[in-house]
Formats: structure tokens, sequence, C-alpha cells
């Protein structure tokens, strides 16, 4: 059951995760296993629940995953014809005549081909989700009814396509390791936040894994204070979680994860990491109410959807594609930070699934497009809502061809423009917009057809060409971005975008700097989060009840650079969060 990697090397026993989910002796063993614990523990009063594995998503290339994934595609395609067809063999020659000839995309010469590459991908959740299936089965054999889940992880590996894997499981749950300690890394925590809640169809989910002490960087780790533990902490459970939970209790005082984060240091009980997490447990203590759901489940209340598939992320890892800069992950993250920053709350949506609900509808990055999806986005604009669809989305259906005649050719009646070239830019070369915007990675030469220009390039081989564009559809609007925006200029469009689309932040202004403010829905109330991770003190006034501080907020609260408030609102609340201006909101803190 020992790996073996893509170029025919196998690993062995020394670290972790060294095991192949295809081979035989591992499913087996994995079965009894789960079998004698659900046995032994499943009527245990303190189960709370199982986590089945942890953290699934090694991948193996050997014989034993050769021989699953031929039997995948066969359940896929039915065919080899149909297996050639999508996979385009005719190109350099790679017909299959027997399914024995496939093997997963190993080393190769060169390029891998595409689709079967995205195929493999596809292939390996499932078949991770079908080793999970397995042992819950044992669990449920033994009569346990303790709900079953397991942990997703983020932000950079990505090796499971989480809305099927979210049906099969209880409840959500993820672990989330922060990758920067400067303000981005607050939004980050939103991201991954608004990712699991809707991956949980809406509903609460669980925070299974963070770091207490620790961000991990590249090649170096860095200190986390405690008050941004904290914040994050209380980030999460504004967003959705039903827990701030930790890896790892206690520092290890060797091995390979010696230097990873804990609640109780190296140094002791006797550290401000561990006064921390007690200061957290005591604040979760105080604000436990917000756990109980409102009766719909749903514990946030969002007007604005991102559209997100593993699919995305995969089809942009193939390094046959224009340029060697786009980048899913980073692209979706943006979008979604500049609409943290202005303060407005925010859905992750599934493609091909009902988008009614939202006011506006965002694809920063989506290179295919299965019919379902297409169907999906064309409902949405025509029955009134408002789309907006950026560069290198909908140029190929779910087979990674691509859709000729113009770009980006699954959306082009939609959107009102065919694209005739790309013009990828280089690392360091930019693009100036006419409305003062600007652009990188990525331009490309637009023809109007029904869609009207809102800006134009300026300058170089594009001067006077459409860059953002804009299609009348029935009674919504569809929109099209051709280059990448830098941060300055993806705000400025979102909340022009937002300002059109009739979409309010959550406190109907956009919050100080540094201010994130959250409203999450429970079963009686609703409750407001403040949380400052600036350096500047705010002043929240409203009418509604600090569940820390004990004390009403009617005449205002003070929360200061670094700090919090969690308050239970009155049916009809009006807040104001302003920058504190040295009168200290009544002297209170």
């Amino acid at each position: 059951a020992l790996t073996v990697r893509a170029d025919g090397v196998q690993r062995w026993h020394g670290s972790r995760d060294t095991y192949c989910p295809s081979a035989p002796a591992y499913r087996e063993a994995s079965r009894r296993i789960a079998h004698a614990l659900a046995e032994r523990y499943g009527d245990h009063p303190g189960l709370r629940a199982w986590h089945v594995h942890n953290e699934y998503g090694t991948i193996c290339w050997c014989d034993h995953v050769a021989r699953a994934f031929r039997a995948w595609l066969q359940r896929r395609y039915g065919s080899l014809d149909a297996l050639n067809d999508a996979w385009y063999t005719a190109f350099w020659s790679q017909h299959y005549s027997a399914w024995e000839q496939i093997v997963p995309p190993r080393d190769t010469q060169y390029l891998h081909n595409p689709t079967q590459a995205v195929d493999f991908r596809r292939f390996v959740s499932d078949e991770y989700l079908d080793c999970l299936r397995e042992q819950r089965a044992e669990i449920e054999a033994c009569g346990s009814h303790a709900p079953v889940t397991t942990n997703f992880m983020l932000p950079t590996w990505n090796n499971l396509e989480q809305w099927s894997w979210a049906e099969e499981l209880d409840v959500v749950a993820i672990d989330h390791y922060l990758d920067t300690t400067a303000p981005d890394g607050e939004t980050h925590v939103a991201y991954g936040a608004d990712l699991t809640r809707s991956w949980a169809g809406g509903q609460p989910w669980l925070l299974m894994e963070q770091s207490a002490t620790t961000i991990s960087l590249d090649g170096r780790i860095a200190y986390k204070e405690p008050g941004r533990m904290l914040r994050d902490s209380l980030s999460y459970i504004a967003h959705g979680s039903q827990s701030a939970l930790f890896f790892q209790w206690r520092a290890s005082a060797a091995g390979s994860e010696a230097w990873h984060g804990a609640i109780v240091p190296h140094a002791g009980a006797d550290s401000t990491g561990f006064r921390g997490a007690c200061e957290l447990g005591a604040t979760l203590r105080a604000i436990g109410e917000v756990a109980a759901p409102p009766v719909d489940g749903r514990v946030l209340d969002a007007d604005v959807a991102i559209l997100w598939h593993a699919d995305g992320w995969w089809a942009l890892e193939n390094r046959s594609l224009p340029s060697d800069l786009l980048d899913y992950s980073a692209a979706v993250r943006r979008t979604h930070r500049a609409l943290w920053h202005a303060g407005v709350a925010v859905d992750f949506a599934r493609p091909g699934t009902d988008l009614s609900a939202y006011k506006l509808v965002l694809v920063p990055s989506m290179f295919s497009l299965d019919d379902a999806a297409v169907r999906a986005l064309g409902t949405y604009v025509t029955a009134g809502g408002q789309l907006a669809v950026w560069y290198f989305s909908g140029v190929a259906d779910e087979n990674l061809h691509v859709v000729t005649g113009g770009y980006p050719g699954r959306l082009r009646d939609l959107l009102g423009v065919r694209v005739e070239n790309f013009l990828p830019l280089g690392a360091d070369e930019h693009v100036e917009l006419s409305d003062g915007m600007h652009g990188g990675v990525w331009s490309e030469l637009v023809h109007l057809e029904g869609a009207r220009a809102l800006a134009t390039y300026v300058g170089g081989p594009l001067d006077g060409r459409p860059a953002i564009a804009a299609a009348q559809r029935g009674a919504g609007t569809a929109y099209y971005v051709s280059t990448l925006l830098d941060p300055a200029s993806t705000a400025t469009l979102l909340d022009r975008l937002i300002a059109q689309a009739g979409v309010t932040p959550v406190l109907g202004t956009t919050p100080p700097a540094g201010v994130e403010v959250v409203r999450r829905r429970g079963a009686e109330h609703d409750y407001l989060f403040v949380l400052n991770h600036g350096a500047t003190d705010v002043s929240v006034r409203g009418d509604g009840y600090d569940l820390v501080g004990d004390r009403s907020t009617v005449e205002g609260v003070l929360v200061p650079g670094g700090g919090y408030l969690v308050a239970r609102e009155s049916t009809a609340p009006r807040w104001t969060v302003t920058v504190d201006e040295g009168e200290g909101a009544d002297g209170l803190r």
C-alpha cells in the first residue's frame, strides 16, 4: 500500500500519509479499524462525532491506482470511443484501443493530455470519497448514530471536489492555516469560512484545525499574537462555524512538527499563547447562545455569490495554457477580498445551481463550464440578475474542448462579446484603462456583439479597444472584464457593481478600514460581530447587548484597535461603526 510517485519511484515509510487509496490492503485495513473503533466506542457518552481519516488528498500513481482509474473511466464514459472523443486523442496519436492501455498521467516526455489530467483529479476525489463511504458504513453497521465528518484543506492544497463531498457528510469541517502575517490574513479567514459555509449549504460547520500561536510562511514560521488568534476564531464563528478548535494542544518536544503552533507551547502554560487561549475560552462561554441556528439553518444572509468549483482550479493547473500566470485561487481570493473590505456578505455557489437568491453573481475564473452551468447563468441574467464574468472563463466545455468561433465560446452570446485573440502579459507588464483603472497578467482583443463598452484600453496594441463591457439580457445585465484588475481597480469595479445591483454592506455603509462586520443569524436573535483588526479605535452604537462586556450598546461601546464586540441585536437594530474621535464612546471599552 506504499505510494508511488508520478515518476515511478516508490515512497517509503518514515513520514505520514504513505498509503495508496486504491490498494486493497489499505482499504481492508481502513474498514477493519473503523469497525473496531465503532464497536468499542460507538455508544460512549463522550462521543460527539466521527472524524474519518485526516486531510484526505495524498495522490498515488501506482498500478492499483491505474486499475481503479480505468474502472472509473469506464463508468464515466461507457466506451472507448467516448473516452477518445473526450480526451481528443487523435492529437499526438494518443488513441486508445483497449482499456488496459490507459494509465494515470505519470511523468512523460512533454505536456500531459489536459483532459486526462483533470479526469485523474476528479477520479482521485471520487476514490477518496469511496474510502470515506466504506468507513462510514462500518461505523453505522455497529449502530453508532454520532455524526460523521472529515476535514477539508485550504488554502493551497486542493485535491477534493468539495460540493459532492459535502453531500456525504453530516457536518462539513475544515482545517485552515493562514499563509501571511499581512492584513490579508484576516480576509483569508473570512474566505475559508465563507467557502466552508457555502459547501455546507449555508448551514453551520466546524473549524477543526487552526494554529494557536504560529503562521507558516515561505520557509519560516511567524508568531501569531493572542489578540489575532482570538479575533480570527471569532471571525470563523461569525461566518458560521460552531467551533474554534486547534491543532495542537501541547507542542511536541521532537518530531517533524515540533515547531507547529500549540495552545500549550514549549514555554508551557506561563505564556501569552496559553493565556490567549484561556481568554478565548471565556469569550466563547459568554457568547455561547450564538451557536443556536435559525429554523431554516442558514446562518448568514448574502446577496452576492462567487462561482466556485474544484474543476476550475484543476483546469488552470495544466501547463499548456496561454499563460503560466493564470491562477484560479488567486483570482477568486482577490474578488472575495475586495468584497470583504467593502463590508459585503458573500456566498460561494456551485456551477449549475439556482442563483436566483442573489442580486450579483461573480465568475472571476472558470475556464471550463458544462451545459448546466451555462444554462444556470443564462437563466439568472434574463430573469433580472447581475452577472460579472472575468477573462478566460467559459472558453471550454467540461472536457476542456475549446469552443471555436471566438472566445468565450460558452458565454459569448450571453456576454455580447467575441474575443478574437488573447494577449497575455508578462509578470511586469500592465495595461491602463480609459476610466483610470489598471490591469495586468492578461488582455484581449474584444469585439462588441450586442454589448456596450464601459472602459477601453489606453495605449499599446489594444488602444481604444473594449476592456470592460456590459450587455442587457432580458431583465438583467451581463458584464465582461478582459484583464486582471489590480486590487484598487478591482475594488472600484466591485463598488460599482454592488451599487448597480442594489447590494448593501452589512451595516448599510462600508466599515472603517480594517474593521470586519458580520451579522450571524440565530435561533431567536441575530448577532453582530465587530472585529477591529486595525490599530485605530472605533465607536459602535446601536440597539443591542454586548455579550462579552455584559452591557447595553445603545449609548455606544468603544472597540479598541485589536479588539472585538459580539452583540445580540434587538428586533430592529440600527448600527453605526465609526472611527473614535477620542471621546471614548462614553468611556466604555
